[in-house]
Formats: structure tokens, C-alpha cells, sequence
């Protein structure tokens, strides 16, 4: 059995003599260093040597008694406490060692210019494995790009990838806002007045693409899964903001001849219920 842990002792970093000398101090429990030696079967002086690297080590505590020195072994479940937290520390630091030797993890950004760059960042959503977020001015992308919902929005629908999008609320939003049953998509209309962006934002996967339409047409994919997440729960936040809006919205709008004959004609019915439910009791009043 000792050579087992003795081979668990050496898998961990110690050699074999140290091993050995751990495991007799461990099996004999406080001792001089002559017992312990004895135990290992190695000479004093060599035992001395090595119960002074376990102390330095952690692995070994001593206490001194008439001027002799008496060692203990820690309790493996402390070593292993001790050897998990380095392993822990030195996984912490792995960062900075990739950074000191070069490695790093920077996202992967690609750079597109001209309509047919931007065709082909819309292009890449096709491969989407999840829900596109996505920030968009419907006037400025059918400006540069007149077949965009044919060339685009028709083949998104068709692969059925989901889109929410957050736009704002003009004549062209309306008109997408329309039609989103038709092209599987949920839009949300937000007063241009208060919140304007001309450029668009789309959210998928572990990606972020950004397109600007205003001056130069260009635009990039950053690929990084941080702020993939970071631009989604940004995203997610603005979605709830947005909704909240138009809800309010929507009730404060006056309401159109046509909600107004509905309404009345629903309160005239209404009316007419509770008049027909009096009406015995009328009757059974009159009868006393």
C-alpha cells in the first residue's frame, strides 16, 4: 500500500525520498528526526534535509522541546486543500501568462465595406443557431439596398430564424411592424424623436455585426462570446424598455370611430344584461 501513496506523493511533485519521509512521519506521528529517518530507512542527516524542505513546502510542522525538534505531518486533507488552492491560483492566473507569452483571446473582428460587404454580413446570419437581436432603421437600409426584403428578409423567414428587432417608429417601421407574421419577426417601433439611430446592430450566436449606412457603408463582425452576451442582455433590457413605451403608447392614443362604435355597442349589450337580470326582481318586489 505505502508504494501506491508513494507514487501519489511523487505524481504530486515529490521526489522519492521525500515521499517516503512524509508517509513515516505521517504513520508514526510526532517524532524526533532519528524515528523518522529510521522509519524511511535513510540516514538522519538526509532526513533533516527533507523534513526541512516538506516544512518550507507546508507539507510538515515541528515543535521544539527540551532542544530537540519534534515533526508532524500535516493531515493529507489539509495538503490536499493546500495543493487544490495552487491549482486554483495558477488556473486564475492563466490569463496572464497567455498575455505574457503572446497568447491571448481577442475577439475575431472582420471588416466589410461597400453594399456588397454589408450583403454578405447579412449573409452570415443565415448560419444563425439562434434568435437574431437586432437594433435597424428600415428607411436607411431600403435606401442602399431596394431589394433588401427580398434578397434577405424573405430567405430569413424561409430558414425560420426568429428576429426581435427594435426600430424606429416612422412610416417604413410601420410598415415592417406590419408584416411581421409574414417574415417571422417581432418589431417594436420607438419614437425617432427621442431615441434616432441610422446604422444596425445585429446579435446572433457569439457574434456582433455593425453596419453604418450613414456617409460610408461599412461594417464589421466582432466574434467573442463576452460581448456577444453583454450586447444581449443589453439588448433584452432595451426590449422591455421599448415594449413598456408602446404599450403606454397605445393607451394614450384616441381611439378611431371604428373602436369607439365597438366599445359602444359592447357597453349597450352589457347595459342590456343587467336590465333583463333586474327585471324579476322587479316584478317579485312589486308582488310584497
Amino acid at each position: 500500500m505505502e508504494d501506491s501513496l508513494t507514487l501519489v506523493l511523487k505524481n504530486i511533485g515529490l521526489t522519492d525520498k521525500e515521499a517516503k519521509v512524509y508517509l513515516s512521519c505521517l504513520k508514526n506521528g510526532t517524532s524526533v528526526v532519528s524515528s523518522i529517518a529510521s522509519a524511511a530507512g535513510i540516514n538522519r542527516v538526509t532526513a533533516y534535509d527533507i523534513l526541512e524542505k516538506l516544512k518550507v513546502r507546508g507539507l510538515v510542522s515541528y515543535f521544539s522541546k527540551k532542544k530537540m525538534k519534534y515533526f508532524n505531518a500535516l493531515s493529507p486533507e489539509i495538503v490536499v486543500e493546500q495543493f487544490e488552492k495552487k491549482t486554483n491560483d495558477l488556473r486564475s492566473a492563466l490569463p496572464q501568462f497567455k498575455r505574457l507569452s503572446g497568447v491571448t483571446n481577442h475577439p475575431r473582428i472582420r471588416y466589410f465595406e461597400g453594399i456588397e460587404g454589408i450583403k454578405a454580413i447579412y449573409a452570415d446570419t443565415f448560419n444563425s443557431k439562434t434568435e437574431i437581436l437586432n437594433y435597424s432603421n428600415s428607411k436607411e437600409i431600403r435606401k442602399i439596398w431596394p431589394t433588401y426584403d427580398k434578397d434577405y428578409v424573405e430567405k430569413r423567414a424561409k430558414k425560420n430564424i426568429f428576429l426581435r428587432g427594435i426600430c424606429p417608429k416612422d412610416r417604413e417601421g410601420e410598415i415592417v411592424k406590419s408584416q411581421d407574421s409574414k417574415y417571422f419577426r417581432e418589431m417594436c417601433l420607438i419614437s425617432p424623436e427621442k431615441f434616432d439611430f441610422t446604422n444596425e446592430i445585429n446579435i446572433y450566436d457569439d457574434k456582433v455585426a455593425i453596419i453604418s449606412f450613414k456617409n460610408e457603408v461599412i461594417g464589421m463582425i466582432i466574434e467573442s462570446p463576452e460581448i456577444a452576451l453583454s450586447q444581449r442582455a443589453i439588448f433584452n433590457m432595451c426590449w422591455e424598455f421599448s415594449k413598456m413605451l408602446e404599450t403606454k403608447g397605445k393607451m394614450l392614443e384616441p381611439m378611431s370611430k371604428h373602436e369607439v362604435k365597438k366599445s359602444t355597442e359592447a357597453l349597450k349589450k352589457s347595459s342590456d344584461k343587467k336590465t333583463k337580470a333586474i327585471e324579476p326582481m322587479k316584478n317579485n318586489i312589486a308582488m310584497f
